[in-house]
């Protein structure tokens, strides 16, 4: 991955990295998606295949065992491993996604060396623990909480809960947020929190989709933390998530674009093989028009996705960027669950059986909605960013 080690961002650099994880995604992941998302897991060892492949390590620091390169990069990566057609695959392989940015970003250096280059080797895995039974997306009302223990003043004491965590059976790191201050906002802090830590307990949680990535429930009991696991500076947490919630929403945005077009491969190639009154079922008007109002969504998603990346990694901070960074979600998860509604209408009975792409997309299209922020949330911190 040496190639990747510039921001240069040449067509021939990104064609090259796009070919080599097709072939790495056609040999190693695709032919076993379905067994992994009936057997409700994926291998532990494929983190470690991942990073062999450099995917892991794409966008992060060489300090700290990361590949610097282009966001263009890190959507292409994204973008193809998609094509296997597993939302849980990519939510647990790539959690460390939302849950190292900000110990790279504001952790002591200590701390980052302990954490992230074992993560981005694919010898550990790293989750982001946010979300709580009564809180869902309104964070600056989270429960969870952190005390320095009065009788050494060396660790915190973390009580709460968390739920919805994606990888959190897993997981030797959790990034989670916790209340060390007042109410609101200006009371949350970051802390890196040991998965073997005493006092953590974890439960299995049933989804409707994205059946190969676990994800639990969380409960903290007086687990102790060394102090210096504190990320960044006390009290100064929430907007470490906010900038947090960007990222991601961005990298899920190509992943729901890169879905809708499994949808349409997968719809275009049954329609030209399946035979209905004597013909070819793409011969039907119907089914034509229902494929361009595929291939249309798409395209309008796809062109708004390159524009707001341009634009993100520019100016990450702008106003105007971060409200249609909101929008893109919206449209592209839109876009995933229109095509996906479009492809199991056009497979007909197949569309409805476990095996094809489509049925499981259709079963995952509501967690990409909902997960990294509600179409409602995004809506309303668009308008906040435009100032109405």
């Amino acid at each position: 991955m040496t190639a990747l080690a510039t921001t240069a961002d040449t067509a021939y650099e990104l064609a090259a990295f796009r070919d080599g994880v097709r072939a790495w995604v056609d040999a190693e992941v695709a032919p076993f998606v379905r067994e992994w998302d009936e057997a409700g897991s994926f291998p532990r060892e494929l983190y470690r295949r991942a990073a062999q492949m450099g995917l892991l390590q794409l966008g992060y620091p060489e300090n700290l065992g990361g590949t610097p390169c282009a966001m263009a990069f890190r959507l292409a990566a994204a973008q193809e491993i998609a094509r296997a057609g597993s939302g849980g695959l990519m939510a647990s392989l790539f959690s460390h996604n939302i849950g190292l940015p900000p110990i790279v970003a504001h952790a002591h250096p200590a701390l980052q060396q302990r954490i992230v280059p074992e993560v981005l080797a694919g010898e550990a895995i790293a989750a982001l623990a946010i979300t709580e039974p009564g809180g869902g997306s309104d964070v600056a009302r989270l429960r969870t909480t952190a005390r320095m223990d009065s009788t050494d003043g060396n660790h915190w004491v973390i009580d709460g809960e968390k739920t919805f965590i994606t990888s959190g059976l897993r997981a030797d790191w959790f990034t989670v947020a916790v209340r060390t201050g007042g109410p609101g906002a200006g009371g949350i802090s970051l802390i890196a929190v040991p998965g073997a830590s005493p006092g953590l307990e974890r439960t299995e949680l049933d989804k409707m989709g994205w059946w190969c990535s676990d994800t639990a429930h969380l409960r903290f009991e007086g687990v102790r933390v060394p102090a210096d696991h504190l990320i960044g500076p006390e009290n100064a947490g929430f907007r470490m998530i906010m900038a947090n919630f960007n990222g991601e929403r961005l990298l899920m945005s190509a992943g729901a674009c890169a879905f809708a077009q499994v949808c349409l491969d997968e719809a275009l190639d049954w329609a030209r093989t399946r035979q209905t009154f004597g013909q070819p079922l793409v011969a039907h008007q119907v089914v034509k028009h229902r494929l361009m109002d595929m291939r249309m969504r798409i395209r309008a998603s796809d062109a708004m996705l390159q524009e707001v990346c341009a634009r993100f990694e520019a100016h990450p901070n702008d106003p105007d960027t971060v409200a249609d960074l909101c929008l893109l979600k919206n449209q592209a998860t839109q876009t995933m669950q229109f095509c996906a509604d479009a492809a199991v209408q056009t497979l007909g009975g197949m569309g409805y059986m476990r095996g094809t792409k489509s049925e499981r997309i259709y079963r995952e299209v509501k967690v990409m909605m909902i997960g990294g922020g509600a179409e409602e949330i995004m809506k309303e911190l668009a308008a906040r960013q435009l100032g109405l």
